[in-house]
């Protein structure tokens, strides 16, 4: 035979919040794949149809979007007191690189039914009617994570009432806590600033709050960068000046929270920090066409993810949206109205999303000690994806 056959690897194609991808258990990938290196990222690049020139990703299960070109990989946690160590790779749409440098929070919350489902979690601890509390090792920032799953005549609930803003339908509602949520090892505002001066050669110089929490993030004034916080993702994303502009802040901005130690290493690291701009409540129209209310959210948040404005939130940057508004002086609290919180609702592309939060001073340093959201998730395909045997 001229050209080796396709192989099938067990996976299983989730949504969680507002993103999706494909789930695989550590154990059903080929045996060269099952631990990091080159193997792993050729596999997962064209399982999702990586890279793609023509942008589109046709020749895979990605969807052209960074919400949609997603990989996990669940295993039984190595961990003492967890039921599921859980590895999230994000893949590029135009290059051959899988970011394995943060976490997806979004897909979170299918991460604790997919562990039920696959047996990871011990069968006396999920009760026939009632919540499943699964233990979640986030082994991509070495973290915990709590998911509170539905369960009922001993499977795991999907179907509810629970409306989550970027997804069409209701589905049931899956809470999540993010433990000690500061990404990474060190102080949870790297520079030691609640707001920094962000110096950009070429483009400007910004007030800027840098946090580690969820996932780095870099966040500015919407007003200092000539928008107004209610923009969609066509006034942005069509706009191939501002994403250039977006992207080499966001290269300074990783340089100075010590992510990388020069910009040229940011095209290697797309994940991760996110950049994302902030402006007090403003009514807008959402992309559904859903009217939102100044009344009824605190901040307007728009995030760019992997070079374009995200539809709605990332779930890591909802952490770090809701532990930055937690921390009185950061651009996010002042945004939101200053003063003491412990939750934030912020308006987003897609609509509104209220996230709880929870910060100290501890030895003189702000820590986060836990964020809370809502999510869901369904399954939407399960099975096999196939891909040339040669690949790797």
């Amino acid at each position: 035979m001229a050209h080796v056959p396709q192989i099938k690897i067990p996976a299983t194609y989730i949504r969680g919040g507002t993103s999706k991808g494909v789930f695989f258990r550590r154990q059903d990938l080929p045996e060269v794949a099952q631990e990091p290196g080159a193997a792993r990222d050729k596999i997962l690049l064209r399982v999702i149809g990586s890279p793609d020139p023509y942008g589109q990703q046709i020749d895979g299960m990605g969807g052209a979007t960074s919400s949609t070109s997603k990989t996990v990989i669940l295993d039984k946690s190595s961990q003492p007191d967890h039921d599921v160590d859980y590895l999230f790779g994000q893949v590029a749409i135009n290059k051959a690189f899988v970011d394995w440098s943060g976490n997806c929070g979004n897909l979170t919350a299918a991460v604790g039914a997919f562990a039920i489902a696959s047996g990871f979690v011990d069968a006396e601890r999920i009760p026939d009617n009632g919540i499943c509390t699964v233990r979640i090792w986030q082994k991509n920032i070495r973290k915990t994570i709590i998911a509170h799953v539905p369960i009922t005549n001993g499977q795991v609930q999907e179907t509810g009432d629970f409306e989550l803003d970027g997804v069409t339908f209701p589905a049931a509602e899956v809470v999540i806590e993010f433990m000690d949520p500061a990404d990474g090892e060190g102080s949870m505002f790297p520079t030691g600033n609640l707001v920094d001066d962000l110096e950009v050669p070429g483009v400007g110089t910004f007030k800027a709050t840098m946090i580690n929490a969820g996932i780095p993030t870099i966040f500015l004034n919407a007003a200092d960068i000539g928008y107004t916080g209610t923009e969609l993702q066509k006034d942005i994303n069509s706009d191939a000046e501002a994403l250039a502009r977006f992207e080499i802040m966001r290269a300074y901005g990783a340089v100075k929270m010590g992510l990388i130690s020069d910009i040229a290493e940011a095209a290697a690291r797309q994940h991760t920090p996110k950049i994302a701009f902030v402006a007090p409540a403003t009514d807008y129209e959402a992309s559904s066409g859903k009217l939102i209310s100044s009344r009824d959210i605190d901040v307007c948040v728009r995030a760019l993810s992997m070079g374009k404005l995200h539809h709605a939130m990332m779930g890591t940057a909802s952490v770090a949206i809701a532990t930055a508004a937690a921390v009185p002086g950061t651009l996010v609290n002042l945004a939101a109205g200053g003063g003491d919180r412990d939750a934030v609702t912020f308006g987003h592309p897609s609509g509104s999303l209220r996230v709880g939060a929870a910060a100290e001073v501890v030895n003189g340093e702000w820590t986060a000690t836990k964020a809370v959201m809502s999510r869901s998730a369904r399954v939407l395909m399960e099975g096999w994806v196939r891909i040339p045997g040669d690949v790797f």
